[in-house]
């Protein structure tokens, strides 16, 4: 599996998936998720909240993944994660690793080849940008060790040169 960094906006990356940095409501909100919501319409919201009405009455568990349709986005699959708060007290860096692999979970599950990730919990959710770009980059590279050939190409699609310069330094590490 090819993994890559990259500066630029997730609404517009052409994948087979894209990942949401979702809150547990699936019900849009401020930053990437409030982005594609915006950019993917109406009936990604009306999708989330199908899902809060059947199989997610109490919403999304931190550290869990679930797919909608990408609706007008580029990409045919959003994949949405919620991570771990820091100043709500979720500390726990294997709670930020999960939202990785169970969002590659997700996405082998619907026969994805490519995925596009934000930051996720780097922003108002207080993670460093370096501590999610190690996560990150290690949760992935375990999940391809244990899932071969699953996927050709993740990709970390960052919105400012701090993101980017913690994800290549994360990358380049390990």
């Amino acid at each position: 599996m090819e993994l890559t960094v990259e500066r630029g906006d997730l609404t517009t990356v052409a994948a087979d998936a894209i990942v949401n940095a979702a809150n547990s409501s699936l019900l849009g909100g401020g930053g990437v998720d409030g982005a594609i919501h915006a950019a993917a319409g109406p009936r990604l919201l009306a999708a989330c909240r199908e899902l809060r009405r059947t199989t997610l009455p109490d919403g999304l568990p931190v550290g869990d993944a679930v797919a909608t349709p990408g609706f007008d986005l580029p990409a045919p699959w959003v994949i949405h994660t919620v991570g771990p708060n820091r100043h709500a007290g979720e500390t726990d860096p294997g709670l930020l690793a999960s939202c990785f692999a169970r969002s590659l979970d997700v996405a082998a599950d619907l026969r994805a080849r490519t995925v596009a990730f934000p930051a996720v919990s780097a922003g108002v959710y207080g993670w460093a940008a370096d501590d999610v770009a190690r996560a990150a980059v290690a949760a992935v590279r375990s999940w391809d060790d244990e899932n071969p050939a699953a996927l050709d190409e993740v990709r970390f699609v960052l919105f400012n040169d701090v993101l980017l310069e913690a994800f290549d330094a994360a990358l380049v590490a390990a």
